[in-house]
Parts: structure tokens; sequence; C-alpha cells
């Protein structure tokens, strides 16, 4: 008896999770079924009823979608999202993971300064730099698509180097002690024995700046502006925001579910990578 009443409990705290897990998820999911109900809806009907289906007197097909392109340029501002996200995320990868292996290999006074000068720049607000970092972009002329990339590596290198500086501790030195061995120079060693192992640890941090990057608005805000041809998509999605009640809601919804959809496809894609990654980033060592 008391085997099935202790399985008993055990089914019915399992049932009480999944509800839970349940409603968290229906929570987080709504925001994004209500944009995509709504950007199928004409928008006279969104804001008389935006909680309803659309129907047969409601549906607008794609027009929403079309309209959103013509008046923003969304085609343009999806290849300069692309760009700035790819580059920026390869950039990152590249270069904080080689400062991660020489700040955890070379053991110096240098090196944990710079380590925790890392660490430090993860906890201060972007509000605190903001307006020097726009003075120092328009000074060195990072307006532009590569510039950004450039400007995104700064402020994601923080993060990042945390999380491979915790992953190489945890490789044996051994590994690279045998590779030296054999002939390969530090360089070698790097890219074709302690760079594989990291993959992880890479997939994470691309996965977690890929996201921040392709949502950001505040950066490309402020140094690349609506006035230029370089707008990425949280830009111009906010342009059909419009002023004094003169906003196009069908094309701001449609266009936000452009903009979501490649960041959800490539985070299901990599999904798996996340938990391992960030375990073995952020406890080992």
């Amino acid at each position: 008896m008391a085997k099935r009443s202790g399985a008993g409990n055990k089914k019915a705290v399992n049932a009480m999770i999944a509800v839970f897990l349940t409603v968290i998820a229906a929570c987080f999911l709504y925001p994004l079924f209500f944009i995509l109900i709504n950007s199928f809806k004409g928008k006279l009907y969104i804001s008389k009823n935006p909680f309803s289906l659309p129907d047969g007197e409601t549906f607008s097909g794609i027009g929403n979608y079309v309209n959103g392109m013509t008046k923003t340029g969304m085609m343009s501002a999806v290849g300069y999202s692309l760009f700035i996200t790819v580059i920026s995320v390869a950039l990152i990868i590249l270069f904080t993971s080689m400062t991660a292996y020489y700040i955890t290999r070379v053991h110096s006074a240098l090196t944990t300064a710079l380590y925790y000068m890392f660490v430090f720049s993860m906890i201060v607000p972007f509000q605190m730099v903001m307006f020097s970092m726009v003075a120092l972009a328009d000074q060195f002329h990072l307006k532009n698509p590569l510039g950004m990339c450039i400007l995104y590596l700064g402020f994601g290198a923080g993060l990042s180097v945390f999380m491979f500086s915790g992953f190489v501790k945890a490789i044996p030195l051994e590994i690279e002690e045998a590779a030296m061995i054999d002939g390969a120079t530090p360089v070698e060693t790097y890219f074709k024995v302690v760079f594989p192992i990291l993959k992880p640890t890479a997939i994470t941090v691309a996965i977690l700046n890929a996201m921040w990057i392709w949502n950001d608005f505040l950066l490309p805000y402020l140094v690349i502006g609506v006035g230029t041809k370089y707008k990425t998509i949280p830009v111009v999605v906010q342009m059909l925001v419009g002023s004094n009640g003169n906003k196009d809601m069908g094309a701001l919804m449609a266009m936000l579910v452009i903009a979501i959809i490649p960041i959800i496809i490539f985070y299901l894609f990599c999904q798996k990578y996340i938990i391992e990654g960030v375990v073995a980033g952020a406890v080992k060592g």
C-alpha cells in the first residue's frame, strides 16, 4: 500500500508540474500567437477586436505583409540585419575564444586584470556608455554595417570571454602538450586541438549573441539612425509605430512576424547545444 501511495503521489506531482509548465509555455507563446493572427487582419479591425481570430470580414490575406514591405523597405533591412548579425557573431566567437584561451593559459598580473575587466564589463549598463560610444563611432567612422560589427564585438566580449574561459579551464593541458610535441605551433594547437573542443560553448555563445544582435534596437538606432540606408529590422519596425495615432497596426504586426521567424528557426536548430554549452562553460573549472 505504501508503494502504491508513493507512486500515486509521484504521478500527482508530475501532473501538477506538467500543468504548471504548460501554463508558463502558453503565457510565453500567446504574444507570438497574438502577433501572428493580427498580421492577417485589416488594420481597422485590429484596434476594434485585437483578440479575435481572422474571419471572412476581417481577413486581409497577405496585404499587410506587402504593405509593410513597401512602406519600410523590409527586405533591405533583413539583408543589413543578417550581415551585421552573422559577421558580429563570427568576430565575437573568433576573438573572444582566442582571448579566453590566452587569459586562461598565461598566468600573469596582466591576464588576471584583463579577465576581471571583461567580467566587470558585463555589469556596466549600456546607458552609462552610450553617449561616449556614439561620439567615438562618429569619430572613427563606424556608422555603417561593418562598424556596427566592431561595436557589437566590444559589447559582446564580456559574457563571451567569461563563458569561454570557464570551458578552457576544463581542457587538460596534456592534450596541448601532446600536440606541441608533435611539432604543432601555438596557433596550430589552438585551431586544430583547442577550438574544436570549444564547439559546445561556441554554439551557445553564437545563439545568445545572435538573438541579442538580431533583436537589438537601441544601438543601431543611436549609431546608424533612421536617416541612412543601413537601417536594421528593429529600426524599420519602429518606423511603423507612427505618431499621434497615425500608425498601421496591420503592417506593424506583419513586419514583426517577419522579424521573429528567422531567429526562431535559428534557435530551434541550435537549442540542444544551449544547456550543454552553458553548463560546460559556467560550472567546470
